[in-house]
């Protein structure tokens, strides 16, 4: 059995000002640093074989300060990144509230496919492995949807480092 342990990025720039990042690169503030060294601190003792990470920068970055308490590299993988969100990338969220959706934004089917490609590359890549993944709020809920065989609206967001466990 392989064991997932889902993380979320440290906040970033963008979280604290409400800004929708999508699949910007982020950057972690000093809280989602901090941040970040918690949860390296919390899985200190936790025996992880491998470490993999959303390409995006937020993730990356925080799975690498998790990654180098078990002198482990980060792989990346698009399947994690966050969704694209189109036309309300770079916007401030409240004001998104009851604005149309634009056309661009990556469809809920596809972005339920690369969840369900992201499990399925987990176990065959790590079998009966530990894995750290560290991705970002929606992509994880759409894992866990995939993973519980539920609607994405039967998932409870995850914070800023939340972390997940899964067994595979």
């Amino acid at each position: 059995m392989t064991t997932l342990i889902l993380v979320r990025h440290g906040e970033t720039v963008d979280n604290a000002n409400r800004i929708m990042q999508g699949q910007t690169q982020g950057q972690l503030n000093e809280t989602g640093m901090r941040q970040a060294e918690e949860v390296a601190d919390r899985l200190a003792g936790e025996h992880i074989d491998a470490v993999v990470s959303s390409d995006l920068k937020r993730s990356y970055d925080t799975a690498c300060i998790i990654a180098n308490r078990h002198r482990l590299d980060v792989s990346t993988t698009e399947l994690l990144r966050e969704r694209d969100w189109g036309g309300f990338t770079g916007r401030y969220i409240p004001d998104l509230k009851d604005e149309k959706w634009p056309d661009d934004i990556e469809s809920l089917d596809h972005l339920l496919c690369r969840a369900k490609n992201f499990l399925d590359f987990v176990c065959s890549e790590y079998p009966d492995c530990r894995v750290v993944a560290v991705g970002h709020g929606i992509i994880n809920k759409a894992v866990q949807a995939i993973y519980h065989k539920v609607a994405m609206n039967e998932v409870r967001p995850m914070a800023n480092c939340e972390i997940r466990i899964l067994e595979l």
